[in-house]
């Protein structure tokens, strides 16, 4: 469903991918669990496009619910990957780019839970970093967002007001929340990384879990 101009999100997907429609092409923002690829293309042409015309893959941080259809999607489109160095270097190895911190009930959770995130192993095409700008939505700046992940990024369009955001905040009841708990790699860098973000004047922020946040402002959390 479109969400901005030129903006959708993917329903029905584990984590939110975001697909972002430019006269050159289109640009996926993650691509849900291993298996999405199917509902991912089928969007695609339900948009009137074909797999081809799919011509970047940004990865936010190499969780298996982010880069877990990297590889099928690269092989039906040949897009290229794009991804920070420390997610870079664990979607090669087909790991997460750190360990959970886990305890009591949502230790065994996780371990229940962890055959569903294992993504295939998967090469980057090219490492982005902190203020590159993409050519995709009027210019897409990269923000180095750590703190869930250890090189978490999440991406900004000024001209557009769209904020994707990744896991570095998730939203219930229209509002935001940071990344905390046993998935965060670093707290106070999670915070810090929120507080950036809310600096931005975003209107539209893009979350991996959760509904999308429209009317921002006023919205992030407040640590």
């Amino acid at each position: 469903m479109q969400i901005a101009p030129n903006v959708h999100l993917i329903p029905g997907i584990i984590a939110n991918p975001y697909l972002i429609v430019d006269p050159d092409g289109l640009t996926l923002i993650d691509t849900g669990l291993p298996g999405s690829e199917k509902k991912i293309l089928k969007y695609i042409a339900g948009i009137g496009k074909s797999p081809s015309d799919l011509k970047r893959i940004i990865i936010t941080h190499a969780d298996g619910d982010h880069v877990g259809s990297v590889g099928p999607l690269r092989r039906a489109s040949g897009a290229r990957v794009f991804a920070s160095r420390a997610e870079a270097e664990a979607m090669a190895k087909g790991e997460s780019s750190r360990q959970l911190k886990a305890i009591g009930l949502q230790k065994v959770l996780f371990g229940l839970l962890a055959p569903l995130f294992k993504a295939e192993p998967a090469n980057v095409d090219e490492v982005i970093t902190d203020g590159q700008t993409l050519p995709v939505l009027g210019g897409l700046r990269v923000l180095s967002t750590p703190g869930h992940t250890p090189d978490h990024i999440s991406l900004y369009s000024p001209s557009a007001g769209v904020l994707f955001a990744g896991d570095s905040m998730k939203s219930a009841r229209d509002r935001l929340d940071g990344s905390s708990g046993g998935n965060t790699w670093d707290q106070a860098q999670a915070d810090a990384s929120v507080r950036k973000q809310a600096a931005l004047g975003a209107k539209v922020v893009c979350v991996g879990h959760g509904p999308v946040v429209t009317d921002a402002a006023g919205k992030f959390p407040r640590l």
